[in-house]
Formats: C-alpha cells, sequence, structure tokens
C-alpha cells in the first residue's frame, strides 16, 4: 500500500491524522496554491532554448518576454475545477481564482477580476481571492453561518486590496487608480449554497432541471434596467454596460456583498465566471448545453467567440444530500 504524505512538506502521515506533525498543516483541507502561479510559463525562452530568464520574465539571451504562467492556469481539486485563460486581446490576466474543500464539510470557490483601469489589478484580484477563500474554508471548519462568513470574507478581501495600495507622490495630470477588481463566490455545503458577489462576475445554476442566473450586475447599466429607464437589450449594447457600480478596492468606501443561499432538490453544478464568458453566453440557456462538460469547454467557447477578454470559470458539482 502507498505511505500517505503530506502535501505541504511531504512528511510520512497516516490516514487518522488531522494534522502534520512534521510542518502542522491541516490535512482536512485542501486549497488551490496561495498567491496564483508566478514567474514564466516554462522554464526555457520559447525562442532561443536559452534557461536564463530574468525576474521581469525576459530571456537573458535574446531578449525576448516569455509567456507568463498567469496565461493560463488550470487547477482541480477532487471534482472541482477551473480555468483561467489570457483571451486574445489582453496583454495580460488579470482574473484571479481560489478554490479548497474540506473534508467533509464542503467547498469554497471564489473568482475574481481585476478592473484593466485600476493600478495592479491582476495583483488585487489575487489577493481579494486568496483572502477570501481562506475565510470561507475556516467558516467550513467551524461551522460557522455561511451567509455571515461571506460578508466576512469580502470584507477580507478589501482589507487585502487596501494593503496594496502604495502611497506615492500625485504625478503631473492626476494619479493612478487604487487596485481593485469584482468578487463572486461560493461556499457549498452537502445541503446548501450561499452565494456573494460584488461587481459583474457572475454566478449561474446549470442542472437538467432548470438553469438560472443567481447574480445581478453591480454595474450602471444593470441599475437603469431595474429603474426600467434601459431594455435589457439596449443596456447590452449601452456604452455604460460594463462601469462597475460597486467593486473591491481602496477607493470603493465600505463595501458588502449581495448574498443569496439556497437548497436545491437536483444534482447539478454551480458555475462563478467573470465578464470574459457571459459577455458572449449571458443567459443560463446559452450555457445549459455545455453543462456535461469541464471548464475547458466554457473558455473554449468564449475564446471562439473572440476572447477579447480574460476569461475564468469555476464548476462546482453538487448532489442534495438526501
Amino acid at each position: 500500500m502507498d505511505t500517505l504524505k503530506c502535501p505541504e512538506c511531504f512528511a510520512p502521515v497516516a490516514a487518522e491524522d488531522r494534522f502534520c506533525e512534521a510542518c502542522g498543516r491541516n490535512l482536512l483541507v485542501r486549497r488551490t496554491p496561495l498567491g496564483g502561479p508566478t514567474g514564466p510559463a516554462q522554464a526555457s525562452c520559447i525562442l532561443c532554448g536559452s534557461p536564463d530568464i530574468d525576474d521581469e520574465d525576459y530571456c537573458t539571451q535574446c531578449g525576448r518576454h516569455q509567456p507568463s504562467a498567469r496565461d493560463r492556469v488550470e487547477y482541480a481539486l477532487g471534482a472541482v475545477s477551473g480555468v483561467s485563460d489570457r483571451g486574445k486581446r489582453r496583454a495580460r490576466n488579470e482574473d484571479s481564482m481560489a478554490f479548497g474543500h474540506v473534508a467533509g464539510k464542503g467547498v469554497a470557490a471564489v473568482v475574481c477580476d481585476g478592473v484593466a483601469s485600476s493600478e495592479r489589478a491582476e495583483q488585487a484580484s489575487q489577493a481579494a481571492a486568496d483572502a477570501a477563500v481562506d475565510v470561507l474554508l475556516n467558516a467550513l471548519i467551524d461551522t460557522a453561518d455561511p451567509e455571515q462568513a461571506m460578508v466576512d470574507a469580502v470584507a477580507a478581501s478589501c482589507s487585502a486590496v487596501e494593503q496594496l495600495v502604495e502611497l506615492e507622490p500625485m504625478e503631473a495630470g492626476g494619479r493612478g487608480v487604487a487596485p481593485s477588481c469584482t468578487f463572486v463566490s461560493a461556499l457549498v455545503t452537502e445541503n446548501s449554497v450561499t452565494i456573494g458577489w460584488v461587481g459583474d462576475s457572475r454566478a449561474y445554476w446549470l442542472s437538467d432541471e432548470g438553469s438560472k442566473q443567481l447574480t445581478t450586475d453591480d454595474t450602471w447599466a444593470a441599475q437603469l434596467v431595474a429603474e426600467g429607464v434601459l431594455t435589457e437589450e439596449q443596456a447590452r449594447t449601452d456604452r455604460r454596460a460594463h462601469v462597475l457600480s460597486r467593486w473591491i478596492g481602496a477607493d470603493a468606501g465600505r463595501v458588502e456583498p449581495q448574498v443569496v443561499t439556497l437548497k436545491p432538490t437536483s444534482p447539478g453544478v454551480f458555475l462563478l465566471c467573470s465578464d470574459g464568458l457571459h459577455n458572449y453566453r449571458p443567459e443560463p440557456e446559452d450555457l445549459q448545453p455545455l453543462l456535461p462538460c469541464g471548464p475547458e469547454e466554457f473558455v473554449k467557447v468564449a475564446l471562439d467567440a473572440g476572447g477579447h477578454d480574460n476569461i475564468t470559470v469555476v464548476l462546482v458539482p453538487f448532489a442534495p444530500a438526501d
């Protein structure tokens, strides 16, 4: 029989151990890597093959800039899986995802989309996702109230993004926009799911029994639709369609998520995504045909449609305990 090892330090552990005696890691918890992928996508230059890549991902031999490891990110933990892709038009991937599970307790997943017009958008999205998923995993361990946990997770994300702000002298003509991002997350237990969001990243429920969008976009256009000023069709082509009315960032003021809890009675999949997907497939019925597929196929649909933005998709399967 294979010897069990700690995933952190690879020390031998027993099946009944809850913590690794060597490094102290909680063996009941698994999550995506803290900080996400860093550095170039491969160890040697894509042009000349040299292994000498500097800290800014340039080859010191031929000067070619190397693809970032963030350009295409794929994670899978058991049945939960996610893909984040730079797309075809963006210079870098400013989306981030983080997810994990607690054995016998449930799953926590977060998708954040860095606001492209802000400073260090990719750092903001990664910091927000990491901070939130840690709070949600701890809530699963403690069997805490899921809706309060979602509020706490967003507060942790806000704090993490605010810490990225550096005090710099104002430059002539103005100052940079504070790091900021959108946020959507799911806290899934054996009988229910709690969804929380800030901004225009979305959550969907996909099921053979019926699919639906679970979130409402925090955008000026969506607000005008709610007020009856615009129709949904007009909103899609309005120049304000993607102007956020709420976001996570040092310049966002006090932020609390919109939160909803559901108790599905049939099996299905919870889909979390950035607008790189729902810009092309906005309606639940547009996504329904992809239900049997993994996140790679959802991302491929957006890429084939043009891939104008970063695309991130996380899928969390769900089956009621009974």
